[in-house]
């Protein structure tokens, strides 16, 4: 037999469910701010005790009480924090499985794809799904076979919190690791994501692919364009984040595409500029201006992303010679359209010039002396000393090292850095570049 004590609990447990049954929505809402309030961190135990060993009734009730209203939106951020509270114990095995085993997970899910409900409820839905990632692979596995990869990547991409982007982060993440079976559905999730995504949610997504893609191990074909897309972003944030994956990619097979496409961004194409000119603008510069932008400053940025990679591999800067880079990079120096794109760009044709001896030759020959003697006086702020002849003379160049690089060959026995001003110079580069690695190397002695 009971005793009078367990008695008395199961009697208090009872009356507690028959309050919940026959409350209306202010006493639920009552109900649940206790609850949340009283039962934060517990333990499986502890709730077991809490409930006189009859939890699962009330984790029962909030489960049906979820899949009832959540299309409302009735209590719904306390009905999940609720939840959460039992799926987040220790030991809550049991709670999970009583809640996946009435399609919690599918619930969740439709949650975040209703444009009636609001953000911070469907952020505590991702929440949920986070417990439920990290309680196994199993539990990974059944989130990706519910479709969930593509929900949750839809939701990043139209949602406006960046506070609910960081959770899905986490979510992504925890997917993306342990989840062999489904890793590659995430990592091109998160591709699909960077040409549409917000900026911080773009910020995110390729944080969390630099991640995946050293996880997987491979590269899907559509990943060069979809990164060298993002560098037409305004956002400086997000462009470190699309040169830091840069950094990476280039020791995977798209090597060779993705170093000859950086080259190309540095002279957009005419059917480029024309696709992005409309026709109603023709009239007027600064609106033609406006809508090259995006093209502008992925030239700057490719500029940029060129600089730096030269600087960390001497053996991708003579890859890149080979791609014609050093035309390409005079080529962007003429366009007085965008100051910017002129600035990086001579910076990086700084460094070519001081590293390679025959990359120096055919500079000067193609600017001739005076032109030649600016550049190496007012490298980075060249773009304001020249005129438009001489701008004409560096978007006109027929610079080609190549022939060059295959008579002498362009071994480490050829380079070269300027002794004092060569090494200030790369200094330069570092800084405006915003390349975190320290130069070991002691001053070389200067070359007669």
């Amino acid at each position: 037999m009971t005793s009078i004590k367990e008695q008395a609990a199961i009697s208090r447990l009872l009356s507690f469910l028959q309050e919940w049954d026959n409350a209306g929505k202010v006493a639920r809402n009552h109900i649940l701010n206790n609850f949340i309030q009283t039962n934060q961190g517990k333990t499986s135990p502890e709730l077991e005790q809490e409930f006189s060993q009859g939890a699962s009734l009330f984790l029962v009730r909030l489960i049906t009480c979820l899949r009832i209203t959540y299309m409302t939106g009735s209590c719904l951020e306390k009905l999940l924090k609720s939840i959460g509270i039992f799926l987040s114990a220790v030991g809550s095995n049991r709670y999970l499985i009583e809640f996946l085993e009435v399609g919690g997970v599918l619930t969740l899910l439709e949650i975040l794809g209703m444009e009636k409900i609001k953000e911070e409820d469907k952020k505590e839905s991702i929440k949920l799904l986070q417990l439920i990632a990290n309680s196994g692979r199993k539990y990974k596995e059944l989130i990706c076979e519910s479709y969930g990869v593509r929900s949750i990547a839809e939701f990043l991409a139209l949602s406006k919190s960046e506070e609910t982007q960081e959770e899905v982060q986490i979510l992504l993440d925890s997917l993306v690791h342990g989840n062999p079976k489904y890793q590659n559905q995430v990592y091109k999730g998160l591709i699909a994501l960077l040409p549409c995504a917000p900026p911080k949610a773009q910020q995110l997504s390729l944080q969390t692919l630099k991640t995946a893609q050293s996880i997987i191990g491979t590269t899907h074909p559509s990943i060069v364009d979809c990164v060298l897309k993002v560098l037409g972003t305004m956002h400086l944030e997000v462009q470190y984040e699309a040169i830091e994956l840069i950094k990476d990619l280039v020791n995977f097979d798209v090597r060779q595409s993705l170093l000859r496409s950086l080259v190309a961004l540095l002279i957009p194409s005419v059917k480029e500029m024309s696709k992005l000119q409309p026709k109603i603008l023709t009239d007027s510069p600064i609106l033609q201006l406006t809508a090259h932008l995006p093209v502008f400053l992925q030239q700057a940025a490719a500029a940029k992303t060129i600089g730096v990679l030269a600087r960390r591999d001497m053996s991708i800067a003579e890859e890149m010679l080979h791609m014609r880079v050093v035309h390409s990079l005079m080529a962007a120096m003429g366009n007085t359209d965008h100051s910017n794109s002129q600035r990086l760009a001579s910076l990086t044709l700084e460094f070519f010039v001081q590293t390679f001896p025959v990359v120096e030759e055919h500079v000067r020959k193609s600017m001739g002396e005076e032109l030649y003697q600016l550049f190496l006086i007012h490298g980075e702020d060249l773009y304001m000393k020249i005129d438009s002849i001489q701008a004409d003379i560096l978007a006109a160049n027929e610079v080609n090292v190549t022939k060059a690089l295959n008579l002498y060959g362009a071994s480490n026995s050829n380079f070269s850095v300027v002794l004092d001003t060569g090494v200030l110079n790369q200094m330069t580069y570092i800084t405006h570049f915003g390349d975190v690695e320290e130069d070991t190397e002691e001053d070389a002695e200067s070359k007669e």
